[in-house]
């Protein structure tokens, strides 16, 4: 028998390796710190956030940001609409791009030519923001919540991927031997390909429902009701504009500077938006990396 013997790195190869380990230490301290500081402002007193005492660990432990921040009515109705938004869009944009990029996977489907490249049109070429502006007009979705749903219902480079997993994944000759047993295209649709795609619909999934979470151009432009304000509006009138709703303030009466109380919702309200999708992500991890793969690879 031969006994497997262990390859001897060079010396060029182990300085490679540490290199990558040093770029990429680099690269996670760079993104991890703005996160623990911040995650670390949410949980501190007003005064070490404003005096600037807090880094990497909280001071002054205090959860009265989150509790400011729930306290507020507002921020609630946009917490439920970025939901709304977020699950309703998500299932549309999925739903849409399934019903897209399937068959123009398929062989048999004529001009599915043609259709790829009116997508791909659409890609390189847009109208601009008042044309825009101007059909979501006409088609009277202005201050609706179909406004922030419908105008980007599908995604070109989502269903260019779909397609392309769809074409590695699901050969003919499985539609071809579902046909000769009986099963009509819905049903293999549903039992078949759906169960066998698994991996694009979590990729699909977590790309939309990301987007839906973070939009607030959309809302920006075609909302006017504050009732219908996703999160990230209302997060973006404390950040940018600096202005906290007088509620907030009603019962946090050990906080005794007000631009203190600002910094603490500003930090808690960033926790707050972001925890949905950190929540998720574990969730599809597994199938992202996957699907990924698999739907950039070229049919």
């Amino acid at each position: 028998m031969f006994k497997g013997t262990a390859i001897r790195e060079s010396k060029g190869d182990r300085l490679f390796v540490a290199f990558v380990y040093l770029f990429l230490t680099l690269i996670l301290v760079i993104v991890a710190v703005p996160l623990i500081y911040i995650l670390s402002s949410s949980v501190s007193s007003p005064q070490a956030v404003t005096s600037g005492k807090v880094w990497l660990f909280p001071v002054d432990f205090t959860l009265d940001g989150y509790k400011a921040v729930f306290r507020n009515p507002q921020i609630g109705v946009g917490y439920l609409n970025s939901l709304f938004y977020t699950v309703v869009g998500t299932v549309v944009n999925v739903a849409l791009t399934i019903m897209l990029g399937y068959p123009l996977a398929k062989k048999t489907l004529y001009g599915r030519s043609f259709f790829m490249v009116m997508l791909v049109i659409t890609m390189m070429f847009d109208g601009g923001l008042i044309p825009y502006y101007l059909v979501v007009k006409d088609l009277h979705l202005l201050d609706t919540r179909w406004a922030m749903i419908l105008p980007g219902a599908m995604g070109v480079f989502q269903v260019i991927v779909a397609r392309t997993f769809f074409q590695t994944t699901i050969p003919d000759e499985l539609s071809e031997a579902a046909e000769l047993d009986g099963c009509s295209d819905i049903r293999f649709i549903f039992s078949i390909v759906l169960p066998l795609s698994k991996p694009i619909i979590a990729v699909m999934t977590l790309m939309y429902a990301v987007g839906h979470w973070n939009a607030y151009f959309d809302a920006l432009i075609f909302l006017r009701s504050p009732d219908l304000f996703p999160l990230q509006i209302i997060l973006r009138n404390i950040l940018i504009l600096n202005t906290v709703d007088a509620s907030m303030m009603a019962n946090v009466n050990q906080m005794q500077a007000q631009q203190g109380l600002k910094d603490l919702i500003k930090y808690s309200l960033i926790v707050v938006a972001s925890a949905p999708v950190l929540i998720i992500y574990p969730f599809v991890q597994k199938h992202f990396v996957k699907g990924v793969m698999i739907g950039s690879l070229k049919g």
